[in-house]
């Protein structure tokens, strides 16, 4: 049960603000645990790309194979572009082509985007593997007190009314007008956010955990029944990819409902648990 307190009850004032003690502190040591691991596992996931920055479907995948995905450059080395499928988009100064230190650079994602900085696909993957054993131990341990914790069954899972088409339509307008909760509401996710974050939890992040897996020789000894599961070694390097970066769209959503709700308040709550709603005098 949340603890509260009044902050301000002036009579004069016509609304007060009330401190609530809103995420327990197992949710804030793995959020920002994961903040740091996804930041890692992003930039050097995208350094490990920049050493072959094509995606292909099925087993095998080379330079002469047909890619579904592609970054690149032509024309000498002067202009860059992204395909994906038939569609092609010039992308110079941005993907394949960029500029640093004065010379052009060819690499599928910019050094800004990648860690390390300048190119290294060893560490690059030092980085990315070491991380990826902090990011996977931790959403295990989170999952697992979730569960034991009732935190999932009181907090994640929706509510039967909450599931109605008139429901959930009315989020979604409410979310695309910027018209967040207030009060008592604000403390409670709403059914997007509990999608959303049973999608990241129980979808999204197993399957990096698990397309990870796959793409590893000892593991592929160990268990090829998860090549077989994700149809092969570059569908599984496909499928790690497009779950990394629907995981980033989701941070970004995220970044922008934090700031549209009020950062300081928000982030706040996520360091110290505290969190201050308004209320309307009545």
């Amino acid at each position: 049960m949340r603890r509260t307190e009044n902050l301000t009850s002036s009579p004069g004032q016509p609304a007060r603000k009330r401190g609530v003690h809103r995420h327990a502190l197992p949710v804030r040591l793995w959020h920002w645990l994961n903040v740091i691991a996804v930041f890692v596992l992003l930039g050097s996931g995208l350094s490990i790309f920049n050493a072959h920055p094509r995606l292909y479907w099925g087993q095998y995948g080379a330079n002469f194979d047909p890619a579904w995905l592609e970054i690149g450059s032509r024309d000498g080395g002067q202009e860059g572009f992204l395909r994906i499928g038939p569609l092609e988009v010039e992308t110079t100064g941005i993907l394949g082509v960029f500029e640093k230190d004065g010379s052009l650079r060819r690499r599928a994602w910019p050094h800004y985007l990648t860690i390390p900085a300048d190119y290294s696909l060893a560490q690059g993957r030092l980085y990315h593997l070491f991380t990826a054993w902090i990011f996977g131990i931790a959403g295990l341990a989170y999952a697992l007190w979730s569960v034991a914790g009732r935190h999932f069954r009181r907090d994640l899972l929706p509510a039967r009314k909450e599931m109605a088409p008139r429901h959930i339509w009315h989020d979604v307008k409410q979310h695309a007008r910027l018209r967040l909760p207030k009060g008592e509401a604000a403390l409670r996710y709403n059914i997007l956010q509990k999608f959303s974050y049973l999608f990241v939890l129980f979808v999204l992040l197993p399957m990096m955990v698990l397309t990870g897996l796959a793409m590893s020789p000892n593991m592929n000894a160990a268990w090829p029944w998860l090549l077989d599961l994700f149809g092969g070694r570059q569908s599984a390097r496909s499928l790690h990819f497009i779950a990394a970066f629907l995981i980033a769209g989701f941070i970004l959503v995220h970044i922008i409902m934090v700031i549209a709700a009020g950062p300081l308040n928000e982030i706040r709550s996520m360091i110290t648990g505290r969190f201050r709603i308004r209320e309307d005098r009545p």
